[in-house]
């Protein structure tokens, strides 16, 4: 993605700073000299705890929120539904409550896992949600809360984020090559994966384009992958040597069941925002030459 030029404007507040996509932001705000962009941790930051909420937003005074803030994992959260709902459901809530009050814009990010996942063309925006365990249930519920309380929001949609932070598919791909000789991934369920820094990168081109255009957006990198795709262009572009066997979803037994087809439509976002958007090899590239050095 193009580089992004340095935003002037109100303060940005990320929520979830500790996590994946916010290390992304802390990333691209340093090597862009984007201002004003600020990284409050959890514990001064809870989107469950109201006091800290108050305190952040008068503190801040922020023009954008950006929520990554969330409960993401998927199998625990069947175990856990009571804690995965308060979080991405009542979290977001108390977030877009805060929003109203405070005439701030949310950029909530939300999940591919809010579709069924049984369709065989991209889901546009207007696509039935129909999510199909607990995780994609809390998410969509987080999405119906903002759009019953704000009117000056934007839900983006992703799937399959990895990127050089966190504990992602990458990662854990290449950890798993230094200990095994083999490894059978999952070759039938289909999606895109995304890179974090470019899902970064385009939300602050939202910010920076001070658009109106408010409303729920999919961004992912362009193409079409398996989960075994995926692995199999992680070992090639990292010269790791390993056997990978695709399996059917039906001999990875997980706890909960996933989308079998995850691809979006992301055309309202590239035509409202001028966005162009990464093919996910080329962004996969980029992604595992900043592991190397970290890896040596």
């Amino acid at each position: 993605m193009a580089k992004v030029k340095e935003i002037i404007m109100s303060n940005i507040v990320v929520f979830g700073a500790s996590g994946q996509l916010g290390h992304c932001f802390k990333s691209l705000s340093t090597r862009e000299g984007i201002k004003n962009i600020h990284f409050p941790p959890e514990s001064e930051a809870n989107i469950l705890d109201m006091s800290a909420l108050k305190n952040v937003f008068e503190a801040y005074k922020p023009s954008h929120i950006i929520n990554c803030a969330a409960y993401t994992a998927v199998d625990r959260a069947e175990d856990e539904p009571g804690i995965a709902i308060r979080i991405n459901k009542t979290g977001v809530e108390n977030l877009a409550s805060f929003c109203a009050d405070h005439q701030s814009t949310l950029i909530h990010i939300s999940t591919d896992f809010v579709f069924r996942g049984n369709a065989s063309t991209p889901r546009t925006e207007e696509s039935t949600t129909e999510p199909v365990n607990i995780y994609g249930q809390s998410k969509l519920a987080g999405e119906v809360a903002i759009t019953a309380l704000l009117k000056n929001y934007y839900i983006i949609r992703t799937g399959w984020l990895y990127s050089e932070y966190g504990n992602n598919f990458v990662k854990t791909m290449l950890k798993l090559a230094s200990e095994k000789d083999q490894l059978k991934v999952v070759a039938d369920q289909v999606g895109t994966p995304t890179y974090a820094m470019d899902l970064a990168a385009c939300i602050m081109r939202i910010i920076q384009n001070k658009s109106n255009a408010y409303g729920t957006y999919h961004y992912s990198n362009e193409g079409v992958a398996s989960w075994y795709d995926f692995a199999k262009a992680i070992f090639e572009i990292s010269d790791t040597l390993i056997k990978v066997s695709p399996v059917k979803t039906e001999e990875y037994i997980t706890k909960a069941v996933r989308p079998a087809y995850s691809v979006m439509d992301k055309s309202k976002i590239k035509k409202n925002f001028g966005i162009e958007i990464p093919y996910w090899r080329d962004s996969l590239v980029s992604c595992i030459n900043n592991l190397k050095p970290r890896n040596n």
